[in-house]
């Protein structure tokens, strides 16, 4: 075992979408500035980036129920819908720039445009989803969007959900043709390319394994090549730990204040996968459920057309399970060493809590394929069961902490926790996760190098025309970057473009 020292400037855990976004970030702004990767597995983005880990979906709240909620009075609140809109248009600036520049090529290989369309049956979410396209419609952000409960319509949107389906149920659905399927293991992956033409040092098969403060304020690492076994040292003046559900370890290990009393649910996730390339040709949309009540918000129930290695697939998910671990690849006592003292109140306040989500999670593990295959027919009523196979996803640790609301509060969404000198920056939680990557790095930057922000905005600016402003507030800008970047990532045509001009 060696044991050697070297020091850097940055520091980033994790070859997933987050390090690659922040480094791709940092790379524009500080290009003299000195960036070292470590990612314990073989290659990059192949944990949760990984695009048979997600559901490849450009989480714009084009389709996804829950990012609206019927409020008492039974109006539709949509302002989380335009808080993730107007992040992930963000991103399609930032990818806009990279691709522009010739920083990375062929968007083709991670973009494309899809419709993203919302499904419902009975009279009651029918009536909701027409109160949700009337709050959304006539905003510039979901500008395009139809409503639909005609089935002769829907046949024509969806004729795979269609065929034989029974006509004695209220059905409706919401359509908008300006969604996407995003590759985010390819994303990141041709980030990753960039960043090493950058002179970014990027090592595989390495583990840290510690974080400490070094007397002279910086960042300690401990790090181990996982093929020789050798130990490094290394320093840093800033660290970013992207490491999907292993983050929340190394920010305990790291014992800033701000990691405190937070702790961590796994969920897994499992999608079933059509084999009969007749049945994938037919269906060509993202289209989303309601979620079943107790179910967390990354199971709501998706039938999903997906662009994988240029091939045109149809997955059906997910199913929720349970696994201890807090990766794919991480350790089934991942859990168990989770719980600290400082947050085993605020864990066994959660358990106490969340009952009912403990109760589905245990419903969907003793699912069978058959059980599997009656959900999937609420979408595909004439769906076979030898058509399908079921393909274990990624995990997800749901953040669980103190908040107003109470003790053990199961958080949803992706969530930044940061020192408060700004010298080590965690990511934490799930969906939409890799669609707002840009917004929470730029989070990421601003808590962290408040300092530098000012003599950055100007090519902020540059990089993301948007930057510092509300979209809605701002109708002619949304316009004028939706056309912009749909023209750079090649997701219309330059007669569509000309057409709508």
């Amino acid at each position: 075992m060696s044991d050697r020292h070297a020091t850097t400037d940055v520091i980033l855990i994790g070859a997933g979408v987050m390090s690659a976004t922040l480094g791709a970030l940092l790379k524009e702004l500080a290009p003299e500035w000195e960036i070292k990767v470590f990612e314990k597995l073989a290659s990059a983005g192949e944990e949760s980036s990984n695009e048979w880990n997600n559901a490849g979906t450009g989480h714009a709240a084009l389709c996804e129920l829950n990012y609206t909620v019927e409020k008492p009075d039974g109006s539709v609140d949509i302002s989380k819908a335009i808080k993730v809109n107007e992040q992930f248009q963000v991103s399609r600036q930032f990818w806009s720039y990279l691709v522009e520049r010739k920083l990375i090529s062929n968007p083709e290989d991670f973009i494309r445009s899809l419709p993203h369309m919302s499904f419902v049956q009975g009279e009651k979410d029918v009536n909701f989803l027409r109160k949700r396209f009337e709050a959304m419609s006539g905003n510039p952000l979901f500008q395009g969007m139809e409503f639909s409960d005609d089935p002769a319509k829907l046949k024509e949107w969806i004729p795979v959900m269609m065929k034989d389906r029974p006509s004695n149920e209220p059905i409706a659905a919401t359509k908008i043709d300006s969604g996407t399927d995003v590759n985010f293991g390819a994303l990141t992956r041709l980030l990753f390319d960039h960043l090493k033409s950058r002179n970014v040092e990027i090592q595989y098969k390495h583990q840290v394994d510690n974080i400490k403060r070094a007397s002279d304020g910086s960042w300690e690492l401990k790090i181990r090549n996982l093929e020789s076994g050798t130990v490094a040292r290394h320093n840093a003046k800033f660290v970013f730990i992207g490491g999907g559900g292993g983050s929340l370890h190394l920010l305990q290990k790291s014992g800033i204040p701000e990691g405190k009393h937070i702790g961590g649910f796994p969920v897994s996730g499992l999608f079933m996968v059509c084999n009969n390339p007749k049945v994938v040709e037919q269906h060509h949309a993202k289209v989303y459920g309601k979620a079943k009540v107790g179910a967390p918000p990354m199971s709501v129930p998706h039938l999903d057309t997906r662009f994988i290695d240029n091939k045109k697939s149809l997955l059906f998910g997910p199913f929720a399970g349970f696994s201890p671990k807090f990766l794919k690849t991480g350790s089934m006592f991942d859990l168990i060493t989770s719980v600290k003292p400082n947050n085993l109140f605020t864990m066994l306040a959660a358990g106490a809590k969340n009952m009912p989500l403990t109760k589905y999670l245990i419903q969907q593990v003793m699912l069978s394929k058959e059980q599997r295959m009656e959900e999937l027919r609420e979408f595909i009523p004439d769906a076979k069961i030898e058509d399908w196979d079921l393909v274990v996803a990624g995990q997800r640790v749901q953040v669980i902490k103190d908040t107003d609301s109470g003790k053990g509060t199961l958080q949803f969404g992706t969530e930044v926790v940061s020192a408060a000198d700004g010298s080590i920056a965690a990511l934490l939680g799930a969906s939409p996760g890799a669609s707002t990557a840009v917004s929470v790095m730029l989070e990421v930057m601003q808590k962290c190098f408040p300092q530098r922000m000012p003599e950055w905005e100007s090519k902020i600016k540059e990089m993301i025309p948007s930057y510092g402003l509300s979209l809605l507030k701002n109708p002619e800008l949304i316009r004028e970057i939706h056309h912009s970047t749909a023209r750079a990532l090649g997701l219309v045509s330059e007669r569509e473009l000309q057409l709508v001009n």
